[in-house]
């Protein structure tokens, strides 16, 4: 047996019990890092159950890899669940660790609570850690059209969720960026530790010509046509936006210069949901206003699989120039596939791409974007493919499973790697 620094004793079996509002993939953000980081602990042996508060008869539930409780569903934005706090009672003591994902819903509050009567009554409880993924960073307390749910968070804060942050054994956050800017919004904000453990992706199959062929079906608008993605939902956060007034711009420019070595310009895909929605019905008026846009962007919607893979692997570079985004699965994935990324210095992991090369960084406004596709248009050929050679290696030494799930037991403290062990029935 060992003792680690927080004080939890490793044998050849730790449990790890994750909560969470929702497990839903449709959610993409939270909910996929819970995958990865699970899967991330189960590759080194550890044993690793999640709760949610998710329909008990969705059925994405049956098609995870790992044990999952659904004790009753969530009610309202809360995800209030009357039954999750006994099914805490009768089950803690078989964690060694519990990891709260994600804040201002009622599995937080319920730890917190329990967590906090236990400690009167019993002579132990597991470490608890807080992953906030992003949900402290101060866009949220910032942004005009928030001011009613901002108000919301900050007596929620006062109230409840402070004791939970302030509470807990420690904070976990995917980025340095993240770590620093969870501080400016609220107080009393005082944890007790933190960590920056990062978040790793899958790495992504390798490329096939079937993966250019689902993706050209569909989007045939690019078919022998060079083109930079965005790939995320279509919303004023992610600043597509300011994206399409940038590209216009600079493809006027680029339309009167025939001699420059970029011509033709590239096309801009949009892939993801909401073209549907008030922003997106703006976004196309942008596009419909504009005597270039039209023959330029490109709307292939929501893509999956190997047309996925195909988007990323074909593109220039990947595109986001967001106004906050606490990781970006989707860039990951793109840097993965030795894309360059080009992205707004209000991506929380744009730091890291930065010191690698692995891609271009500027202000979320309308002048730092249109700088950022001036710089990449003016970049050599060769000098973007360096920049996707680059790329690649930044995933591979800062966001990979391997090297996130390693960062991960760090700020557990936990000090090796148990045996691995046979899934066993939870109780």
């Amino acid at each position: 047996m060992n003792t680690t620094s927080t004080g939890i004793t490793t044998t050849t079996r730790m449990n790890i019990l994750h909560i969470a509002g929702k497990l839903d993939p449709r959610l993409g953000g939270v909910a996929q890092a819970i995958r990865t980081i699970v899967g991330g602990l189960q590759d080194l042996g550890f044993y690793n159950e999640v709760i949610t508060l998710d329909n008990p008869q969705a059925p994405f539930l049956k098609e995870e890899a790992f044990v999952i409780h659904t004790p009753g569903e969530g009610r309202s934005a809360w995800y209030y669940s009357p039954q999750l706090k006994p099914w805490l009672k009768l089950n803690y003591l078989r964690f060694d660790i519990v990891i709260v994902h994600g804040l201002w819903q009622y599995h937080g509050y319920a730890v917190q609570t329990l967590f906090r009567e236990l400690k009167k009554r019993v002579a132990w409880v597991p470490a608890v850690y807080v992953m906030p993924h992003g949900m402290l960073d101060p866009w949220f307390q910032a942004v005009q059209a928030r001011r009613l749910k901002a108000i919301r968070n900050w007596c929620y804060w006062k109230f409840i969720e402070n004791k939970l942050v302030n509470g807990a054994n420690g904070i976990l956050f995917t980025s340095l960026e993240e770590q620093t800017r969870a501080s400016q919004p609220f107080r009393p904000y005082k944890p007790r530790h933190t960590a920056v453990v990062g978040l790793g992706v899958q790495e992504p199959p390798l490329f096939t010509e079937n993966m250019q062929k689902a993706f050209l079906n569909r989007c045939p608008e690019v078919i022998n046509r060079n083109y930079l993605l965005f790939l995320g939902r279509i919303d004023e956060k992610k600043g597509v936006d300011l994206l399409l007034e940038a590209y216009d711009k600079i493809a006027i420019d680029y339309s009167e210069d025939n001699t420059s070595e970029n011509y033709p310009f590239p096309m801009l895909v949009i892939a993801g949901p909401g073209l549907d929605t008030p922003y997106g019905k703006k976004i196309k008026k942008i596009i419909a206003t504009s005597r270039l846009l039209k023959f330029l962007v490109a709307f292939p919607g929501m893509l999956n699989s190997d047309a996925r893979w195909g988007a990323f692997y074909c593109a220039d570079a990947f595109i986001l120039p967001s106004h906050q985004e606490n990781f970006g699965m989707a860039l990951v994935e793109a840097l993965a596939c030795g894309t360059p990324a080009l992205i707004s210095n209000k991506v929380n992991i744009w730091r890291e791409v930065i010191e690698m090369q692995g891609g271009l960084a500027e202000d979320d406004t309308a002048t730092g974007t249109l700088s950022l596709l001036n710089r990449w248009m003016s970049l050599r050929t060769e000098q973007q493919q360096l920049m996707g050679v680059r790329a690649k290696q930044c995933y591979e030494r800062q966001f990979s499973v391997e090297m996130a799930t390693k960062r991960m037991l760090r700020a557990l403290g936990i000090d090796h790697k148990p045996a691995k062990q046979p899934s066993n029935i939870p109780l």
